[in-house]
C-alpha cells in the first residue's frame, strides 16, 4: 500500500528570516511546510503542482522566522507573580522560598499553563523549565509540568532540578523543600526513565540541573554531571549570577564559580547555564573553549539588580548563548520576544556600546542560539529544508510596525509583534494571536485560583 502523502502547508508573499549560517533572508518568498518538516524555502512563488495543500496563507504584511527557544524558566513562579519587587537575589529567594516551599501538583501544573501560555501566544515553540522545588507529600510535579507542555502543543525541555543544601547546611532554602542527595539522583533518574525522547522530533526531553552552587552539595554536582553523561541528557544550572554568588564560592570552595564547575565536571558542550552576569575574561574563555552554552536573560537580571552579561564578548569568544524568559516572579510579564529587544538594548548600555548586539543577533539568540544551548539545532532554530515545522508568521502591518522598512528591525526594534500563525511541528498552536490548543480564560482563572490558594497556606504555615 502506498504511503499517505504528508498534508502541506503553503506561505507565500512573506518577508523571510531564515537564521541559517548566512542569515538568508528573502523580501517576497515562500515556506512550504510538509508534515511535520520544513519542505522548502526560498524567494518569490512556491513550487507549482504541490499536492495535498489543505491550507495556503497570504504572508503579505507579514515576516516569517523560526519559532523562539525559551532556554531558562521557573514555571512555578507564575503563582507569585508580583512579590519582593525591589529586592536583590539573595534577598528576594530569602523572601520567595517558604511560599515556594508549599507549592503542590495542582498549583505546579497551574503554574506551568500560565506560564507556557504566555509564552506560546508570544512566539514561544521550545519551552523550558528548570524545576528544582519539590517539597514532601507536594505529588508528581515533573508530571504535571510536562503534562500541561504536552497539552499546549510546544515543543518542551524539563530541566530536573534539585536541591540538597537547607538553611541546616547553610543553603537559602527552608529544610523541609530539599532533597537528599540519593533522592534527588534517583527522581531524576526516574524522570529520564519515564519521560526523555531522544529522537529528531521528540516533544519531550529531559536534563539533569541542580539548582545553584549556594543550594546544592559538591557531590550532588558531581554526581549529578555523572548521571547525565551515563544517560546522554543535558546538563543544566545556575552559575554566576551575582556578585554574591562569586563570594559564596570563593568562601566555601576556595575558587569562583567557573573553577569550581570546571572542578566538578560542569563545563561542556552538553551544559548550558543560566545568567552568566559576572564572568571575567578567563571565565568566558574558559566557556569558549569547552563549548558551555549560556541561557541569558536580560529582564530578570535587570529586575533582580544583578548586572549585565557581557553577551557581546561571549558571542565574539564562541560560546553559544541562548535567551530566557527565567521565573515570572522576577520577570512578570513571562514573555520571550520582549527579550529580543531587552537583549539588545541592555547590551548597549555604557559609552560607545551602540553596536554591541544588533537586531539580527538579537533574533539569533533567541531562536538558532536557544536551539544550540538545548542541543538541537540539527532539528530547530532556523527555516531549513528537512528541520522540524517549528515557524512563526509575525503580523507587521499594524500601526505599531507599519513605517519601519526592514522587518527583522521592526520585530526586535519594535513593540512586541502580533503572531498570526505559529506552528511547532507542523501544527498549529496560535492563530490570530490566540492560543489554539487550550483555553486561555480557564487557565486565567486556575492561575489566579491557585495563587491565592498558595498565599493563604504560606500566611497560615
Amino acid at each position: 500500500m502506498a504511503a499517505t502523502a504528508a498534508a502541506r502547508i503553503v506561505i507565500e508573499n512573506v518577508a523571510i528570516a531564515t537564521v541559517d549560517a548566512q542569515d538568508t533572508e528573502y523580501a517576497s518568498g515562500h515556506v512550504v511546510v510538509a508534515g511535520n518538516r520544513i519542505e522548502s524555502v526560498g524567494a518569490g512563488r512556491a513550487p507549482e503542482g504541490l499536492t495535498n495543500v489543505v491550507r495556503r496563507i497570504d504572508g503579505t504584511g507579514h515576516l516569517v522566522t523560526p519559532g523562539l527557544v525559551n532556554t531558562h524558566h521557573h514555571f512555578y513562579q507564575w503563582i507569585t507573580r508580583g512579590l519582593a519587587t525591589d529586592h536583590n537575589l539573595f534577598n528576594w529567594l530569602v523572601a520567595l522560598y517558604p511560599t515556594w516551599a508549599r507549592i503542590d501538583e495542582q498549583m505546579a501544573r497551574s503554574a506551568a499553563q500560565g506560564s507556557l501560555a504566555m509564552m506560546a501566544r508570544g512566539g514561544v515553540t521550545t519551552a523550558m523549565d528548570h524545576h528544582y522545588v519539590f517539597p514532601k507529600g507536594s505529588g508528581d510535579l515533573s508530571s504535571a509540568i510536562i503534562g500541561a507542555a504536552s497539552e499546549m502543543g510546544v515543543r518542551f525541555t524539563l530541566a530536573r532540578g534539585s536541591m540538597d543544601r537547607s538553611e541546616k547546611d547553610g543553603g537559602l532554602p527552608p529544610d523541609f523543600a530539599v532533597e537528599t542527595l540519593e533522592g534527588a539522583l534517583a527522581s531524576t533518574e526516574a524522570t529520564i526513565d519515564q519521560h526523555h525522547d531522544a529522537s529528531f522530533d521528540s516533544m519531550t526531553q529531559i536534563a539533569v540541573a541542580p539548582c545553584s552552587p549556594f543550594s546544592v552539595s559538591t557531590e550532588l554536582m558531581k554526581q549529578g554531571a555523572e548521571l547525565a553523561r551515563r544517560r546522554g541528557v543535558r546538563l543544566h544550572t545556575h552559575g554566576s549570577e551575582t556578585v554574591e554568588e562569586e563570594q559564596f564560592c570563593k568562601e566555601l570552595f576556595g575558587m569562583g564559580p567557573t573553577d569550581y564547575f570546571e572542578s566538578t565536571g560542569w563545563l561542556g558542550n552538553d551544559v548550558w547555564m543560566a545568567h552568566c552576569v559576572h564572568m571575567n575574561d578567563s571565565d568566558i574563555a574558559a566557556f569558549a573553549r569547552t563549548g558551555t552554552g549560556v541561557a541569558h536573560c536580560p529582564s530578570s537580571n535587570a529586575r533582580l539588580a544583578a548586572g549585565i552579561a557581557r553577551v557581546p564578548d561571549m558571542l565574539k569568544s564562541g560560546v553559544p548563548v541562548g535567551l530566557g524568559v527565567d521565573g515570572t516572579a522576577s520577570n512578570e510579564s513571562g514573555e520571550l520576544h520582549t527579550e529580543l529587544r531587552n537583549a539588545l538594548l541592555i547590551n548597549r548600555l555604557g559609552a560607545h556600546r551602540e553596536a554591541a548586539l544588533n537586531a539580527r543577533q538579537a533574533l539569533r539568540l533567541g531562536t538558532y542560539g536557544g536551539a544550540q544551548v538545548l542541543g538541537r539545532a540539527a532539528e530547530i532554530g532556523s527555516l531549513e529544508p528537512g528541520k522540524l515545522a517549528d515557524l512563526v508568521l509575525w503580523k507587521l502591518d499594524t500601526l505599531a510596525h507599519a513605517s519601519i522598512a526592514d522587518p527583522v528591525t521592526a520585530l526586535v526594534f519594535g513593540a512586541a509583534a502580533p503572531v498570526t500563525l505559529s506552528l511547532v511541528n507542523g501544527r498549529t498552536v496560535v492563530e490570530d494571536n490566540h492560543l489554539t490548543t487550550v483555553d486561555e480564560d480557564a487557565i486565567a482563572r486556575s492561575t489566579r485560583d491557585e495563587a491565592q490558594r498558595l498565599a493563604r497556606i504560606a500566611a497560615q504555615a
